[in-house]
């Protein structure tokens, strides 16, 4: 199992955005993620990618230095990610520091960072993303934060990034929910943009019939399995993929057993050149 979506926050990472905007939603006091119990959630996992969140104008940001210190203490195999945001200044020197770290991809946050990802201003970040081999992966979709603006965070603005940047390694996080259908069609016309189902699952209507078109699209291949931990566990997350599998509405097509055996045991590692 390859969990390409888990997060290494501490509460200190947050600024005072968990406190004021999402804890009103998940009910919950934010819980520092330790490397004991990453490990511990990571049982019959091969490999997890782990990152953080960056979104200046909120205060909220992860360190490179935390990223690289959490994956050099973890037993489970692990590709940190840098969080970074477009808007700073110092970006691509954040960007130089994470590579140098040993850091793999970028996680970047636009519905909270509040960036349009479709201007240009931003290419030297995405030329320097690509030059170095990351993988990019954005958050896409919902936000239950009231600061989000979700004008930013809908998955077609990816489309306009892989046109610029066709060799950029990109993932749409959370198959860009609530719009999945757009996702799945960004995937289909870019060679190099992919899709993780984390939290495909919590939603199940929308779950079932995101993973049906993906099917109808031709564009199985391109999604990977993530479990959004600590929100979920792999175990948790792949249960209920097989739960959205189990479902058999009447006159509609199934979710086919491949795909959820691609989900769990396939390795898109070497398709994201991260072997």
């Amino acid at each position: 199992m390859i969990d390409v979506h888990t997060h290494c926050l501490l509460r200190e990472h947050w600024g005072h955005e968990w406190e004021d905007h999402w804890q009103p939603v998940y009910g919950r006091e934010w819980t520092d993620v330790t490397t004991e119990h990453f490990d511990e959630s990571m049982q019959g996992v091969t490999t997890a990618f782990v990152f953080g969140l960056r979104a200046s104008a909120l205060g909220v940001a992860t360190p490179n230095d935390f990223v690289a210190w959490f994956c050099a203490n973890t037993e489970t195999d692990t590709v940190g990610f840098m969080a970074l945001d477009p808007s700073d200044p110092d970006v691509l020197d954040q960007l130089a520091d994470g590579v140098a770290k040993g850091l793999r991809g970028i996680k970047l946050y636009p519905v909270l960072a509040r960036f349009d990802p479709r201007d240009t201003a931003h290419d030297p970040f995405y030329r320097a993303a690509a030059d170095n081999g990351l993988v990019v992966l954005w958050h896409m979709g919902a936000t239950p934060s009231p600061a989000g603006d979700l004008s930013l965070s809908e998955p077609l603005l990816v489309d306009d990034v892989a046109r610029r940047h066709p060799d950029l390694v990109q993932i749409i996080a959370h198959l860009g929910h609530p719009w999945q259908r757009e996702t799945i069609v960004v995937l289909r016309k870019n060679r190099r943009v992919f899709a993780d189902v984390s939290a495909a699952w919590a939603l199940p209507f929308d779950g079932y019939h995101a993973l049906v078109r993906a099917q109808e699209w031709k564009v199985v291949p391109k999604l990977l399995f993530g479990s959004d931990y600590p929100l979920w566990t792999p175990a948790q997350a792949a249960d209920g993929l097989r739960m959205l599998a189990a479902m058999r509405p009447d006159g509609l097509p199934r979710i086919e057993a491949s795909t959820v055996e691609w989900l769990v045991d396939g390795d898109p590692r070497p398709a994201l050149g991260l072997a």
